[in-house]
């Protein structure tokens, strides 16, 4: 077990003056935050895999508490990074990770943790950051790694770490205002900054601690309900983490201090939204950041075709189990229980005609309708074919519900669909959670429900499309017209990025087959605006058979045709650090003609990585 210890009494967001040189720096000092909470990983303990390993990373059930109804801290951080390598990576035995890429080795050093808030926020984000004992003073480095989708603090570890930490550099995280600190409504619990349970009006160090309508019960969660739409703020986010890792460092290391933007290297790294909030922060003024790595990007900018993930994510939710019958069965990766779930196409299509969404007399033209709507929009068949895994899962609905009351800023019981979040019986209505279910929120939840014990209260659910009512009204809060429609695209607008700063590297690296984040809706369009605009150190990576959820490739049918993205945001890392280090040029373009697996394990000749 780790050591832990406070070495500082919880004080909220103190600020203290950055240490200068005395010498010209690249930007003005800015303010630093003081590490709340510091811990050592050594021994049986690590940063990398909280002594897990990798056949521990693959263990099919979560490290276990000595003591169920009272986890520790230390117990709650190993489960969370536990849940967080399994909800990136693909860990399975054939998959190639820590044999052909990656890296658990055991690193051993402490961690630095905060929350943070931004100049206008309402509530904090969390910071972490993990300083390997081995920390290569001579050359200074920090990843800034925002956690993908919605996760917690330690959403972005199989992104870094695993290159980051073994080179001795620090690795800092942030949650970028979401993550997974839920608040439980009925018994007045949020989680406290060591990931434990904690009293809303009484613990003082709670990461999310909301106000509370009266009568409020079910769940509340940061992402959803902050009224910070956090998603506008994704780059400032990343450069907080940025200083707090300074101020981290220097408190590790005060022989050595300080630790400026001049004289430690900084490289932002992240995948999904993680990616676009990294492109967000290489739009900052100043010369804070060196490089950029931004893996299958959840970016939006003005024109060259781009479209908000809102946008995309509201259309597929409507049309695409319709439009995936257009496809020949053969095409598709299995989706979970398939058989089940196609009559439940089939009825989409035809409630998609009673509502006068498409056209046809019988389920073959509804489903051509929906078919050439899609395609008219963008979407390529290859993105369609890995978007069944999001039908099958019903990821599109777990996003727009949270993402609606993000954009619109809505506050608990607001949402102006009616949605709203809460444990739920077997028949979905919603009951109060449980303190064994309480307890691990913080530690497995991936920061947006259905999971985990949380799932979403639809209050227009109407037979015999039982969803379709409610995803009617999220997609009207785009295309619609009224105030809840003006303050959803409102919020939308905000997320808007701009360019990066002139000179910046940036490798965008994107799979050709992703069906979450289509690249004709993001990346490249990007790429392209960032090329009119004459960055011309901007590079783009497409790897072909790369879809979005590499953890999704240990089912048999994913893994045999989709090759996992992490080797090559690996690569994109080892190429611009030694572009930085004046080693290379910056990698030039580059189409990869990665695939999958087959029926046998990955092998190097099926990555095709750059060299």
């Amino acid at each position: 077990m780790p050591r832990s210890s406070v070495l500082t009494a919880f004080l909220g967001a103190c600020l203290l003056s950055a240490c200068t040189t005395g010498t010209p720096t690249r930007q003005a000092a800015a303010p630093m935050i003081e590490p709340q909470r510091v811990t050592e990983h050594r021994g049986s303990d690590d940063l990398l895999t909280a002594g897990l390993g990798l056949d521990g990373l693959r263990a099919m059930v979560p490290p276990a508490f000595a003591d169920a109804p009272n986890p520790t801290a230390d117990e709650l951080r190993r489960r969370a990074i536990w849940s967080s390598w399994r909800g990136i990576a693909d860990l399975s035995p054939s998959g190639g990770f820590g044999s052909l890429y990656g890296s658990v080795a055991s690193v051993p050093g402490r961690e630095y943790s905060a929350l943070a808030t931004l100049p206008g926020a309402k509530h904090p984000h969390r910071v972490l950051v993990q300083v390997p004992d081995a920390f290569d003073q001579q050359k200074r480095c920090v990843v800034v790694a925002p956690a993908s989708g919605s996760r917690g603090v330690y959403g972005a570890i199989a992104v870094a770490a695993p290159w980051a930490l073994p080179r001795g550099c620090a690795v800092a995280y942030t949650d970028k205002g979401a993550g997974s600190d839920y608040v439980d409504l009925d018994a007045g619990t949020g989680v406290r900054l060591d990931g434990t349970t904690g009293q809303l009006g009484h613990d003082t160090d709670l990461a999310f601690a909301p106000e509370v309508p009266e009568g409020a019960k079910g769940v509340a969660f940061k992402h959803a309900h902050s009224q910070d739409n956090p998603e506008a703020d994704w780059g400032r986010h990343v450069k907080q983490a940025a200083e707090f890792a300074l101020s981290a460092l220097g408190q590790a290391f005060p022989q050595a201090a300080p630790f400026t933007f001049d004289n430690t290297r900084i490289i932002a790294a992240g995948i999904s939204n993680g990616g676009g909030a990294v492109l967000r922060a290489a739009e900052l003024d100043g010369e804070w950041l060196d490089a950029v790595v931004a893996g299958e990007p959840n970016v939006y900018v003005e024109g060259h075709g781009s479209r908000p993930l809102y946008d995309f994510s509201t259309e597929a939710a409507l049309l695409m189990p319709c439009a995936l019958l257009q496809l020949p069965a053969e095409t598709l990766p299995q989706p979970p229980l398939r058989a089940q779930v196609e009559p439940l196409w089939q009825g989409r299509c035809a409630t998609l005609r009673a509502a006068g969404l498409v056209e046809g007399d019988d389920v073959a033209a509804q489903a051509r309708s929906a078919y050439a709507q899609m395609r008219a929009k963008g979407w390529t068949d290859e993105a369609l074919q890995a978007g069944a895994l999001s039908v099958g899962f019903d990821l599109w609905r777990s996003v727009v519900v949270t993402y609606a009351s993000a954009y619109g800023r809505y506050g608990i019981g607001a949402h102006p669909c009616g949605y709203a979040f809460s444990a739920q019986n077997p028949d979905f209505t919603p009951r109060a959670a449980t303190a064994d279910e309480r307890n691990v929120w913080w530690a497995d939840a991936a920061g947006i429900p259905p999971g985990n014990g949380v799932g979403i209260v639809d209050t227009k659910l109407a037979p015999p499309d039982f969803t379709l009512p409610g995803l009617q009204c999220l997609r009207d809060l785009y295309t619609g017209q009224g105030a809840d429609a003006d303050r959803v695209r409102a919020g939308i607008a905000e997320t808007r990025a701009a360019m990066p700063r002139a000179g910046l590297p940036v490798l965008v690296v994107h799979g050709t087959d992703d069906g979450l984040v289509p690249p004709a809706f993001t990346s490249a369009p990007y790429v392209a605006a960032a090329r009119a605009a004459g960055r011309d150190q901007v590079r783009y990576w497409q790897v072909r058979n790369g879809e979005h959820f590499d953890a999704f490739l240990a089912f048999p049918a994913y893994g045999a045709r989709y090759a996992p993205m992490l080797p090559f945001v690996y690569a994109a890392l080892d190429r611009v650090d030694a572009y930085l280090d004046g080693k290379a040029a910056l990698p030039a373009d580059a189409v990869i003609e990665a695939r999958g697996r087959g029926a046998g394990a990955v092998d190097e000749g099926q990555l095709a990585l750059p060299r």
